[in-house]
């Protein structure tokens, strides 16, 4: 099986967790010090007017987005996350849309590109292709803003801590691979310059945040 191949198993069985997970999602919430800041930084951004959300999950962050966005539309792989979002918005004016992002392409562009807790989950090979996909989801003026984090435990480094590759296991001790890069704010803001966007990127605890445009 070549590296290709290999990948796109990871990105099948990462897929997978978050299907199986969705119902259980909230009982794996880190509860460190500075998740509060998160959501302040949202709030401080105010992303206004035709706001896209990527891997939207269970609303964790839809409904906050909610309280500032003229229109929103939101996207996810699982259909799972997607039906208890859908339940939690009620009757918000949210789009909501079912896709590999890894494939997705836009259909009209956006003001703000929002994505919560997944940026870690890209692998470094596809890091480049979707923030051009993110850059085509955007008005020439546009903005984005991510939040995520870098926390990952001992038991969870099954290909030691050098490797993106972890082990994650459903409340029934089923276990999935994925992966979740830890990135560091000034390795990534160096990243991102070099691929034509001015970002800055604040953390606290093993959360950290990023907002910004294309240069």
């Amino acid at each position: 099986m070549g590296d290709g191949d290999r990948l796109t198993t990871l990105l099948d069985e990462q897929a997978a967790f978050y299907q199986a997970v969705a119902s259980e999602y909230d009982d794996h919430a880190l509860h460190f010090d500075g998740g509060d800041e998160l959501t302040r930084a949202i709030d401080d951004f105010r992303p206004t007017g035709r706001v896209l959300e990527l891997a939207c999950g269970p609303a964790t962050w839809t409904r906050q987005l909610l309280r500032h966005a003229t229109d929103l539309t939101a996207v996810d792989a699982s259909a799972e996350m997607l039906r208890i979002a859908a339940a939690r918005v009620g009757a918000a004016p949210v789009r909501f849309e079912r896709a590999d992002l890894f494939n997705w392409r836009p259909d009209r562009r956006y003001d703000v590109v929002f994505f919560g807790f997944w940026l870690s989950h890209v692998p470094a090979e596809r890091f480049a292709p979707f923030w051009s996909m993110v850059s085509d989801c955007l008005e020439p003026d546009g903005r984005v803003l991510f939040v995520d984090d870098a926390y990952r435990t001992e038991e969870e480094l099954i290909e030691g801590a050098d490797s993106p590759v972890i082990q994650r296991r459903l409340t029934d001790g089923t276990p999935y691979r994925i992966l979740k890069i830890p990135h560091r704010p000034a390795d990534l803001e160096r990243r991102l310059d070099e691929l034509g966007w001015a970002v800055t990127v604040h953390a606290t605890g093993p959360f950290y945040w990023g907002s910004g445009g294309r240069r």
